[in-house]
């Protein structure tokens, strides 16, 4: 692909999700037709509306696992988007967690989730490129991001910087989507070019990184098949939401959308793209 401007990639990947079909306010236009929005929310109101990520809430309790998060510590949620893991984590296990994303919006929009599920005082959202985190060395026990990674063009910086953040022995969780050598180059630029998914690793490519970085014990685990019938629900999903989608974002965001989607399930279905979880944990000395 042909080099970009410095700030290019990241200028995509904020108008991308400037344009996401889902958003904060869509999300609660859906509460108010069922009925469920005052002046406070439960976050089982929320249900997968609060999770756009693949696996719901499983998928973060696996990486709670992997992470070895425990009632109290200290969180930091890289690339984390309206935050839904974050209440999550903060509901189910109290601990603080700092939802860290360079979109304003989606940083604006978890904010006021974090408000109406009352959860505000332990999830704090913070708007900072990844990849130069402006937070002090060695201060959260974990580090988790969810299908996130994808947008950043310099994974190592990230990476690197989240081992500075982490205590010694903290450790790092994360999901994301990988290419596989059968990703033509065409098909990575088309995915640059609509989703924002500026550059593609492998899971080799991942562990090679992580090392890198600085982590040890790392273990990866490809979930490409339990993907594929999420992303088909997903996909379905979205089409449900078609009406609000036109109304805030019209006709030919929606088409684009839909179209981007359908060619992204077709690269997962053939083997082309996929996904996986990955752990480790920060040096003893890394702080």
């Amino acid at each position: 692909m042909a080099a970009m401007p410095p700030g290019a990639p990241l200028d995509d990947v904020v108008d991308f999700y400037d344009r996401h079909p889902i958003s904060a306010p869509q999300i609660l236009d859906a509460l108010r037709r069922q009925g469920k929005v005052g002046a406070r929310l439960d976050l089982d109101d929320l249900g997968e509306l609060d999770h756009d990520h693949y696996g719901g809430r499983a998928a973060v309790e696996a990486l709670v696992r992997r992470a070895a998060i425990r009632p109290g510590v200290r969180v930091l949620d890289v690339c984390a988007g309206l935050a839904g893991p974050a209440r999550f984590l903060a509901a189910r296990f109290g601990v603080r967690v700092l939802a860290l994303d360079l979109n304003a919006g989606r940083c604006a929009g978890g904010a006021r989730l974090n408000r109406l599920t009352g959860l505000d005082a332990l999830v704090h959202p913070l708007r900072a490129d990844a990849q130069v985190l402006p937070l002090r060395a060695g201060v959260f026990s974990a580090v988790i991001s969810q299908e996130g990674l994808l947008h950043v063009p310099h994974k190592g910086r990230v990476l690197t910087e989240c081992a500075r953040v982490l205590e010694p022995g903290g450790r790092i969780a994360f999901t994301d989507w990988i290419a596989t050598p059968r990703l033509a180059d065409n098909e990575r630029a088309r995915l640059s070019s609509w989703m924002a998914a500026v550059s593609l690793q492998s899971i080799a490519g991942y562990a090679a990184l992580l090392a890198r970085a600085g982590f040890g014990g790392i273990d990866a685990e490809d979930v490409s098949a339990q993907w594929i019938g999420i992303l088909r629900r997903r996909f379905a999903m979205y089409q449900e939401l078609r009406e609000d989608t036109v109304a805030r974002l019209g006709e030919t965001r929606y088409d684009e959308y839909r179209q981007l989607y359908a060619f992204f399930v077709g690269l997962v279905e053939q083997g082309k793209l996929g996904g996986a979880r990955f752990s480790a944990a920060a040096a003893r000395g890394a702080a």
